[in-house]
């Protein structure tokens, strides 16, 4: 396979340069997220339809020239289930890419479900089988073998090679604008800064908790993304989620308490406890006046199973008049937000209800709050 590996400054320099002004670029990366909070860049591949790149950023300490082609709003560039793609571009080069479009995005309107992976959809469009062989790699390891390049290549050679497909199916669908805007509304959920106040808000079990036993949960899910940031070590290598219920709900006075409750993880308690511990003495000093308010069970809110049901149909009937899968529009979550905050529960904001945004607000709007005014 013909590409150019890039493993100098001024190489890198010269080939954004010339990749610039292309029509589209397709995009993709390697990297190593075994043991870390964030994923290591291994490998950073990209393809103008005439020049493919494989770029290390091992060798190369100034990724700024790949990034400004990113962040450049002028070059589309396509990609392929960018979630942890976009984790990379955050924490390696705090660079947020603008006019980016996912391909998984483009087949899920397609009507190839909302996962499609990117071995399938080379499939359906070339009738080819991409080799996955080398997807174990490890990236971050020198020096890389051929066959490792030739997959790493294979990704942005092929997605490129599709592309003009994918824009011309997606098109003729009418859904390339809500295409585009799925894309960008993934970015922005990456970019958006972690309200870690928030966290307990997100935990399924927080239900179960008094206002105060909240009050300890929200700060010690607090200390532990604070911890795992700095350290860069997964949440649970820090503390694991049972272990924190469970002191939430006890508020342990010695680290000897801890260890004695059933269930508690017994490693935490021996490499965190007094840290953990000093977290919930500060908790205890806090004034009841800034106590998390009780969080609702949604399921157990009176008639939920029925409405849930009858909400999950109406919409798989709306999105079958528009042509799409009913998956694709809605999924529990999206259907939980809207019934959080038409039943006004657990402080729903407006703004977080996807199914009232977007391109999902501009169908589905109107037909879904007169379905909630008529009594579901």
């Amino acid at each position: 396979m013909q590409f150019t590996y890039i493993q100098d400054q001024q190489s890198l320099q010269d080939y954004c340069s010339a990749v610039k002004d292309a029509d589209l670029l397709a995009v993709d990366t390697e990297f190593v997220r075994t043991r870390t909070l964030y994923p290591n860049l291994g490998l950073i591949q990209v393809y103008d339809g005439n020049e493919l790149a494989l770029i290390d950023p091992v060798a190369i300490d100034d990724l700024e020239p790949f990034w400004q082609l990113l962040k450049n709003e002028s070059l589309l560039k396509i990609i392929h289930s960018c979630s942890e793609d976009l984790e990379v571009f955050l924490h390696a080069g705090n660079c947020k890419p603008a006019n980016m479009i996912d391909s998984q995005v483009i087949m899920s309107f397609l009507g190839h479900g909302l996962s499609m992976g990117y071995a399938a959809m080379i499939k359906h469009y070339l009738d080819i089988d991409v080799d996955k062989s080398e997807s174990r790699t490890d990236w971050m390891k020198r020096p890389l073998s051929d066959k490792q390049l030739d997959y790493a290549a294979a990704d942005v050679l092929h997605l490129h090679e599709i592309s003009s497909k994918l824009f011309s199916d997606i098109e003729a669908s009418g859904f390339l604008n809500a295409a585009k805007q799925e894309s960008q509304q993934q970015i922005d959920k990456k970019f958006t800064a972690i309200d870690v106040d928030k966290l307990y808000l997100d935990n399924k079990q927080a239900w179960k908790l008094a206002p105060q036993q909240l009050l300890f949960l929200q700060h010690l899910l607090a200390w532990r993304y604070d911890q795992a940031v700095k350290r860069n070590l997964p949440l649970s290598f820090v503390a694991k989620d049972h272990t924190l219920m469970i002191l939430a709900q006890r508020n342990p006075q010695s680290v000897g308490a801890m260890a004695s409750y059933d269930g508690i993880e017994i490693l935490d308690v021996r490499h965190k406890g007094k840290a953990m511990l000093n977290v919930l003495r500060v908790a205890n000093k806090e004034p009841e006046e800034v106590y998390p308010k009780i969080i609702t069970r949604l399921d157990a809110y009176p008639g939920y199973k029925q409405v849930f049901k009858a909400v999950k149909n109406k919409i798989a009937q709306l999105a079958e008049a528009e042509g799409l899968d009913a998956q694709v529009v809605a999924g529990k979550k999206q259907i939980n937000q809207f019934l959080s905050w038409y039943w006004q529960l657990n402080e729903q904001q407006l703004d977080k209800v996807e199914l009232l945004k977007g391109w999902r607000g501009e169908l589905f709007t109107q037909p879904l709050t007169d379905f909630a005014d008529s009594g579901f």
